[in-house]
C-alpha cells in the first residue's frame, strides 16, 4: 500500500465552488490566445485561452484547497489542470494522486506546472523524478527530468549527492530524440550545473560524457548546455558557492 505523507494540515474548506472557477475561465478565454498555444505545441482540444498570470492572480484569490485541486484536474479543461497545481497543497498530495496526474499529462506545459508548481514541494519529489525518468511515455519521462530541473532550483537544503544521482540517468537519457524528452533533459542538467560550484564541474563532465555519443539529441543536449554552464555569467554567480554535505 502506499503511504501518504506524515504530516497533513486540517480539512480544508472554501467557499469557492468549481462551477464558479469554470465560469470565470471561460469569461477570460480568449480564443486568439488558444491559437497561440496550439502554435507552442500546446494541447487546446479543451483549452479557454486563459494566460497564466491570469490563473496565477485566480490561485491567489482562491488559496490552497486540495479537494478543489482535485475537482479541477477531473473536469479535463486545460488551464483546469493548471490551475489545479497552484492551489493544491504539497502535504495533501499522495502517490496515488501523483501517478493518476501523470497518466492524464497530455501537454507540455501542464507537465511543468504540474512539476513545477506542486510535485517538486511533495516528500515524494526525489523518487518519482527517478522513477518517471526511466519510464518510456514522452510526458512522464518530461515530468522526472523538469523534477530534476526544479529542485535543483527550489529545494535549496537538498544535499549535493540528490544531484548527482540524477546525473547518470540525463547520460541514460540524452539520446532520447523526442523533443519534450531532450529539452527536459537539457534543463536538468543547466540547472543542476548552476547550483553550485561543485554541481557545476560535475555537469560540465557529464556534458563531455554525452557529447561524443552518435546521437543527435545527445550532442544537441551537451553542447547547449555546455555553453550556459561555462559562460561568464555563471561562473561569477557560482564562484562564492560551496558544496552541500548531506541533509539531517
Amino acid at each position: 500500500m502506499r503511504n501518504p505523507p506524515i504530516k497533513r494540515p486540517r480539512k480544508q474548506s472554501s467557499s469557492v465552488k468549481l462551477e464558479q472557477i469554470i465560469h470565470e475561465m471561460d469569461t477570460r478565454g480568449d480564443p486568439k490566445a488558444v491559437a497561440g498555444m496550439a502554435r507552442f505545441g500546446i494541447e487546446t482540444s479543451k483549452a479557454f485561452g486563459v494566460s497564466i498570470p491570469q490563473l496565477r492572480d485566480l490561485a491567489g484569490k482562491i488559496g490552497k484547497n486540495h479537494h478543489l485541486a482535485e475537482q479541477l484536474w477531473g473536469t479535463g479543461i486545460h488551464e483546469a489542470r493548471i490551475l489545479a497545481g497552484m492551489i493544491d497543497d504539497p502535504a495533501w498530495v499522495t502517490e496515488d494522486q501523483m501517478e493518476k496526474w501523470v497518466a492524464d499529462f497530455d501537454s507540455w506545459d501542464i507537465v511543468d506546472g504540474s512539476c513545477g508548481n506542486l510535485f517538486d514541494k511533495t516528500e515524494l519529489a526525489v523518487r518519482k523524478a527517478l522513477e518517471w525518468s526511466k519510464r518510456k511515455e514522452e510526458y512522464v519521462k518530461r515530468a522526472g527530468f523538469v523534477l530534476m530541473a526544479e529542485l535543483a532550483v527550489h529545494d535549496r537544503k537538498a544535499a549535493d549527492k540528490t544531484f548527482l544521482d540524477f546525473l547518470p540517468l540525463i547520460v541514460r537519457e540524452a539520446s532520447d530524440e523526442r523533443n519534450f524528452v531532450k529539452k527536459a533533459v537539457n534543463w536538468a542538467l543547466r540547472q543542476i550545473g548552476k547550483r553550485n560550484a561543485a554541481l557545476n564541474a560535475a555537469a560540465i563532465e557529464t556534458c563531455s560524457k554525452i557529447r561524443d555519443s552518435d546521437s543527435t539529441s545527445a550532442k544537441w543536449v551537451a553542447s547547449d548546455a555546455l555553453r550556459e554552464l561555462t559562460s561568464a555569467p555563471v561562473k561569477r554567480k557560482l564562484s562564492g558557492t560551496k558544496q552541500q554535505g548531506p541533509r539531517r
